[in-house]
């Protein structure tokens, strides 16, 4: 099969970043999305064909040794009282469009207000079987269910493997595995984006929004990963945007290059000191920058009692304070770190980032995203010209995958931030 190279590279955001969450329910209006597939439980693999919808009624398993291939368009309603879950011994593909992103969701009456945290599924959980694993323009909505004795992913192992854990949206366990999400938006879960022990990864132009009820990282990284995150959307996640620890002590060593990211308002809904924007700990080695902080709750945090590796670095990132309390609790301190060419004031609303429409005054115990903001910066924006692109990230070569598919992480750019300004 000949490879396919994506470049992934800024622009392949903005369809997604002005998608309304009404656009993404008939974003599917190019493709053919009236046949019903029918129902699934047990072992599945091969291709589910683009624009069919798939009820998913019981766990579902793709096997060892086994693919699932999914095509653009294809909607997967999972059943919120059977709180369904998606496990990948084998690999998964999940390859939408910008125009037909894949999605994983429940029935339309079902998505309310009430159930704006989710829970009514589980999540996407790869054990350490699944060597390879691609979400490309997919949405994740609505899961996160809490595990009982019943639970498949506690019968076999996987996750924290106890019943009361709050799934993630997405789990990933193989230290020598291959994860790609990409393009991609995650929302409405109760707890935790994505919680990943181990693998060769890009995390890139994604979106994670209406996360947390009462903790949760979007991007949770343990003992084991050698990530490249770049060009991702953290709005108000619960605790922080990324979780960045060296936990589980396996080989290799956690090396995490963090750069060109938005955070908007992380980590006002956790009460305790882990909650803010980037928070590192336990020998993670973690290079972040180039990233920009707009009301978020802290700067990066780390655990004075379990310190990071010495080799890690934080230069050129950008914060920013509506009010004099956020300032304060984004100056250096002992568990606040402070990085090299950065731009941070001391005064309440100084550095205005400019963004082209995002209210600043906007509540920072708010969840609810509005799909009509715009975080790409405009043209006198004090955050462009201001990032690095000296520093090395790990997937500049792609990783390739056994489908012909190759993917490696965008190159930094010289704004500062996961957008640049609209051309």
């Amino acid at each position: 099969m000949k490879t396919i190279f994506k470049n992934l590279s800024v622009a392949l955001i903005l369809g997604i970043v002005v998608m309304s969450a009404g656009g993404c329910e008939s974003a599917n209006s190019n493709v053919d999305t009236s046949v019903d597939a029918g129902a699934s439980s047990g072992e599945i693999s091969g291709v589910w064909e683009k624009g069919t919808t798939h009820n998913i009624t019981g766990d579902v398993i793709i096997p060892e040794g086994k693919s699932l291939t999914i095509e653009e368009g294809v909607t997967v309603i999972m059943d919120p009282l059977a709180k369904t879950e998606f496990i990948v011994k084998g690999n998964l593909y999940s390859l939408g469009t910008v125009d037909n992103p894949v999605k994983f969701t429940i029935q339309e009456i079902d998505r309310t207000e009430e159930n704006k945290f989710g829970k009514k599924w589980g999540g996407i959980l790869a054990a350490k079987t699944c060597a390879e694993l691609i979400l490309d323009h997919t949405i994740l909505e609505y899961g996160g269910s809490t595990t009982s004795d019943a639970s498949s992913s506690v019968k076999l192992g996987l996750y924290k493997a106890v019943a009361g854990e709050n799934l993630p949206a997405l789990w990933f366990s193989n230290v020598n595995g291959k994860l790609v999400v990409t393009n991609s938006i995650i929302r409405n879960f109760q707890e935790d984006c994505t919680y990943i022990e181990g693998g060769n990864i890009i995390f890139s132009n994604n979106m994670f929004y209406t996360t947390g009820v009462s903790g949760g990282e979007a991007m949770n990284f343990k003992s084991g990963c050698l990530v490249d995150a770049a060009y991702n959307l953290v709005y108000s996640a619960n605790t922080n945007a990324f979780k960045l620890s060296n936990a589980g002590v396996r080989t290799p060593q956690a090396d995490i290059v963090a750069y060109n990211n938005t955070f908007v308002n992380t980590g006002w809904r956790r009460p305790t000191a882990k909650g803010g924007s980037v928070w590192v700990e336990n020998a993670v080695i973690a290079h972040i920058h180039n990233n920009l902080f707009a009301n978020t709750r802290f700067g990066i945090k780390r655990d004075t009692k379990l310190l990071e590796d010495a080799r890690s670095s934080y230069s050129h990132n950008y914060y920013y304070g509506y009010d004099q309390t956020t300032v304060n609790q984004f100056q250096p301190s002992t568990d606040v770190i402070g990085g090299t060419s950065e731009i941070r004031g001391t005064t309440a609303g100084q550095n205005d980032p400019s963004f082209v429409n995002y209210p600043l005054n906007n509540p920072v115990s708010s969840s609810d995203f509005n799909t009509s903001w715009d975080f790409h910066l405009k043209s006198n924006s004090t955050a462009l010209g201001k990032g690095t692109t000296t520093f090395t990230r790990h997937f500049n070569d792609p990783i390739t995958f056994s489908n012909g598919l190759a993917y490696s992480s965008p190159a930094p750019s010289t704004f500062i931030g996961a957008y640049d300004v609209i051309k």
